[in-house]
């Protein structure tokens, strides 16, 4: 029994005659995927041949196309050399026809025993023959010569390959062209169109096409859920600029300006200045705190640089955005957080990349502490599923004391997530801050390649639809 689209590609096709798969479906009035599925079924019943035909059609490179139009390197030696009466000094030659093609023309040239080179001069014994400026005009033309093994070794020819698919219907049986009934509709029922027809028998056997719905990218949901968990607890979403002063990214945090993680090995610095007016007597108490220190501190000592404070970075972590809305967000409550990229020089392997997203956040309050702090991180890693969540003891120049949250994942052991800490005085009182501030800064993609049992950070950005269609939408 044959289905419908078989039964109409044999009626429109004659037997023993080859077609196109775009000539069947023009005739036969279906699409070319019907056309196809119906020939392939046809195949298999011994009533029709498929053939699938691979062919290379070539084209001029960019370079190609020059040289046709310009003449091949060893072409325009040949034409120097012979207005200098048949020879000319290497370096004189260089300089005129460029160091690269003159070492093309040169080695071509040699290969066809044309000419000898002698003490930098270069003799032009014999002219030769150029098949190769023959062999690019037939290309451009659409007619691939000898000659074309030798312009794809040049590079002047690149190819692609073009995959044509005829149909041929073997013979036809008059008795299996009997029409038979595939859906049964609304018109079908109504008309009695029905009566005295044979029904398409269905083979539930066949499995049917995998449809692939649309979803989120599984990245973009980790990020979501991660900002869905802060909104539900009654932070603020804040946003700021990629490019910022290294004042806000590192002076303003109590950074000494003498820190490694200012050099160029760490940022990305910009050849451009801002000015730091605009932000009045803050920078004068930075300043102040750095050299001299405050309430008891006694800073970093040195002379603190207000030009480095200037100068424009792309900014190494989001913390740069959160101070500054505390600094204009000075009076508690305050809770907030970023999830923003952030930039670092960093050497590209399986766990660190250039730029990445970052998750950071801080609670201003007058009656807030350290155990507030964990309780607060510990509840975030629980609700993104992470059940075993500790702290290691951490440094950093602006929180103290400092910790570095781990989660605990089978197979892995330990992993460090982040840092987190409670803002110094030197950093909270310049900016006029009221209150204990703390604050935490979150890798996302660690945290994501956790999630999806993941090992290697750059698979995240990678375009692959196999893996996005088949990692599963994540409910929690």
């Amino acid at each position: 029994m044959l289905s419908h689209i078989e039964i109409t590609l044999l009626k429109a096709l004659e037997p023993q005659r080859k077609y196109r798969v775009d000539e069947a479906a023009s005739i036969s009035g279906m699409k070319k995927d019907s056309v196809l599925k119906a020939a392939h079924l046809l195949q298999e019943k011994g009533l029709a041949r498929v053939e699938i035909t691979t062919k290379k059609v070539f084209r001029l490179t960019e370079e190609g196309k020059r040289y046709l139009e310009e003449g091949l390197p060893e072409e325009r030696l040949v034409r120097l050399l012979k207005e200098q009466a048949k020879m000319g000094k290497v370096e004189e030659l260089k300089k005129t026809m460029g160091k690269k093609e003159f070492g093309i023309a040169l080695g071509w040239l040699r290969k066809k025993g044309a000419i000898s080179v002698e003490n930098g001069v270069v003799r032009l014994i014999k002219a030769p023959e150029f098949e190769e400026r023959e062999a690019l005009r037939a290309v451009a033309e659409g007619r691939a010569g000898s000659m074309v093994k030798t312009l794809l070794k040049r590079r002047l020819v690149d190819f692609e390959e073009k995959k044509e698919i005829h149909v041929t219907i073997l013979k036809k049986c008059e008795e299996e062209l009997r029409e038979y009934i595939a859906d049964i509709t609304p018109e079908v029922l109504s008309s009695r169109s029905w009566r005295g027809k044979e029904f398409l028998k269905y083979d539930i056997t066949i499995p049917s096409k995998e449809i692939f719905a649309a979803k989120l990218h599984p990245y973009e949901r980790i990020i979501k859920e991660c900002r869905k968990v802060f909104l539900e607890m009654g932070f603020t979403e804040i946003k700021g600029n990629y490019v910022q002063p290294a004042f806000w990214n590192f002076d303003a945090l109590f950074q000494p300006q003498d820190h490694p993680a200012r050099d160029m090995q760490d940022t990305f610095y910009l050849d451009r200045y801002v000015e730091l007016e605009d932000e009045g007597d803050v920078v004068e108490r930075v300043k102040e705190t750095h050299e001299r220190g405050i309430a008891g501190s006694t800073g970093w000592g040195g002379v603190w640089s207000i030009d480095k404070a200037k100068q424009l970075v792309m900014r190494t972590h989001t913390t740069a955005i959160t101070i500054h809305y505390l600094a204009k967000n000075p009076e508690p409550p305050v809770k907030a957080f970023c999830i923003d990229r952030v930039y670092r020089r960093e050497t590209i392997d399986a766990t660190h990349l250039p730029e990445f997203d970052q998750l950071e956040g801080v609670v201003l309050d007058e009656n807030v502490g350290f155990k507030d702090l964990l309780g607060l991180l510990r509840k975030f890693f629980l609700k993104m599923g992470f059940e075993d969540v500790r702290f290691r003891p951490g440094y950093f120049p602006y929180t103290e004391p400092s910790v570095e949250p781990e989660v605990y994942v089978e197979g892995l052991g330990w992993i460090e997530l982040g840092g987190a800490g409670v803002f110094r005085k030197e950093v909270t009182e310049p900016l006029g801050i009221k209150g204990k501030v703390l604050a935490w800064g979150l890798g996302i993609g660690r945290l994501a390649m956790l999630r999806l049992g993941m090992k290697d950070l750059r698979r995240l950005y990678l375009p692959d639809i196999g893996w996005l269609r088949s990692t599963p939408v994540i409910k929690r």
